[in-house]
């Protein structure tokens, strides 16, 4: 099963948590699993998306306590390293998609570029070939190269 690694700010905001809830449907309608940090904002949303078309989602969670991970996580992974599963969140998908974000997602981003991964991003804290500002731009370009 391919895998797609879905990156940005675990802080609530109603229209990235909308666009990551939709990111998530198209994704797992399409057969991905997704993979995320487990925890809030983006993560927690995309896994909805997720979950409403039966699609697996994989939680690689900062601490050892599987209990902190988001409801919608099948798979709960306890890393215990803290910001350091960054690493293993982007490097565990085959492709990346970011939606908004601050440090941790300029540090998963970052990786990914440089584990030559491709990334699609919507609002990145960075700039990069594959960054949108406008959202029917940014889900088109995930349902035409997904």
């Amino acid at each position: 099963m391919k895998s797609v690694s879905v990156i940005g700010t675990a802080k609530f905001d109603s229209h990235l948590c909308f666009v990551a809830e939709t990111v998530g449907s198209i994704l797992a309608k399409k057969g991905f699993a997704i993979i995320s940090g487990g925890l809030g904002g983006i993560m927690e949303y995309a896994f909805k998306g997720a979950k409403k078309e039966n699609g697996l989602t994989i939680g690689i969670i900062p601490s050892y306590n599987k209990s902190e991970a988001n409801k919608y996580c099948d798979i709960v992974i306890p890393s215990g390293m803290g910001h350091a599963r960054n690493i293993l969140v982007v490097s565990s998908g085959d492709i990346v998609v970011s939606v908004g974000g601050e440090y941790g997602t300029t540090s998963e981003i970052a990786i990914a570029l440089k584990l030559n991964k491709h990334v699609i991003s919507y609002k990145s804290p960075i700039n990069h070939e594959n960054n949108f500002m406008d959202v029917d731009t940014f889900i088109n370009k995930i349902k035409g190269l997904l």
